[in-house]
């Protein structure tokens, strides 16, 4: 589901940012103490080679991907994507991931969408997926109202994008709108197929899966296609392989950035240590406090809200993120610096992570 997101501007201490916590303990709030065990999400952490993620071995960890990304990449998709499924025939297994992320463009013009989407070819066990993600200018989670006037043109504009694509891909997906709401169904229904990312008009992303893992790989490159010459952003998620395995993978076309993002169970008061160890281009979150909003604001729409902790190379800030504005834009910013103490600002999150 999308979310609104605001964050505090510079970077803070690991002391300051616990100081939030106690701030909001205050309110009434628990927030989690640094004794507690917490889950820690790393993102873009760059590594030589595979072996480095063994730094993180005195803690659990879980869901580990490494990525190989590559930017303003001109080459042809056709060959990366069959290359990576290749190596991938050789160690599929129960547990093992595979995708291969490329943008493409949609035509204009466009008032509530960007042109720019991304997609994803994927390998599964015993299948394939083709992964459709749509960008839209700006974020309305379902239960917000302030687009209702609208919402015709929302719901038609993401359908036209939505079909663009489809009809590239020749995939048998049909379109319909049911309460306000865009729907897209298989013309099977028994197609292991799904919608989410949902927003108030409907479904920005959805996933086609086949038992043939070769019958998106000609479909993807044609949407790939849309996108020359413009030179591209492009990764390769690998989850569940063997050091070796991962070596096969990285030879089928050098000159990728590594990274890796997992899960690490931890303690509240050892996130300072995890960003030690992924610094300096790794990223972590975690959660400090959650919390319905009408716990602070009774008068007010509900809304479920995180309060987290984000550590970057310099420190800590804290970020706000809600399913849902309770308040008025105007008046959403000025609460959350009331309820975290600091200054804040509108950060959506990047749509294609």
């Amino acid at each position: 589901m999308r979310e609104r997101r605001w964050e505090t501007a510079g970077r803070l201490t690991f002391r300051d940012a616990l100081a939030v916590g106690e701030r909001l303990a205050a309110l009434g709030l628990k927030p989690a103490q640094p004794v507690k065990d917490v889950i820690c999400y790393v993102e873009d952490w760059a590594v030589d080679s595979p072996a480095e993620f063994d730094r993180l071995d005195q803690w659990a960890t879980e869901d580990v991907t490494l990525i190989h990304a590559r930017e303003g990449w001109q080459g042809d998709f056709f060959l990366l994507a069959g290359g990576y499924h290749t190596v991938y025939q050789q160690h599929q297994s129960v547990g093992t991931y595979c995708s291969i992320s490329h943008p493409w463009r949609t035509r204009g013009p466009l008032r509530f969408h960007h042109p720019v989407n991304m997609l994803w070819l994927g390998f599964r066990h015993s299948h394939a997926f083709i992964r459709v993600r749509l960008q839209t200018l700006d974020v309305v989670t379902p239960g917000e109202t302030r687009e209702e006037a609208r919402r015709n043109d929302w719901v038609d504009e993401r359908r036209a994008i939505f079909l663009d694509a489809i009809t590239t891909l020749d995939l048998p997906v049909e379109t319909s709108v049911e309460k306000g709401g865009l729907v897209l169904t298989p013309a099977d229904p028994v197609t292991p197929f799904f919608c989410s990312w949902p927003d108030a008009f409907g479904p920005c992303q959805f996933e086609y899966n086949s038992s043939d893992a070769f019958e998106f790989l000609v479909p993807a490159s044609r949407l790939a296609a849309t996108f020359v010459p413009q030179a591209a952003s492009v990764r390769a998620y690998l989850t569940g392989f063997s050091e070796s395995a991962l070596e096969q993978f990285a030879a089928v076309q050098t000159g990728a950035r590594s990274v890796y993002r997992c899960s690490v169970h931890c303690r509240l008061s050892e996130l300072p240590e995890v960003l030690r160890i992924i610094e300096p281009q790794g990223r972590l979150y975690s959660t400090l406090c959650e919390f319905q909003t009408q716990e602070l604001l009774p008068e007010a729409e509900e809304a479920s809200t995180i309060i987290g902790l984000v550590g970057t190379v310099g420190g800590f800030q804290i970020e706000a993120r809600l399913n849902r504005a309770p308040l008025k834009e105007e008046a959403m910013a000025p609460w959350l610096e009331r309820v975290i103490g600091m200054s804040v600002k509108y950060a959506p999150l990047p749509p294609f992570v």
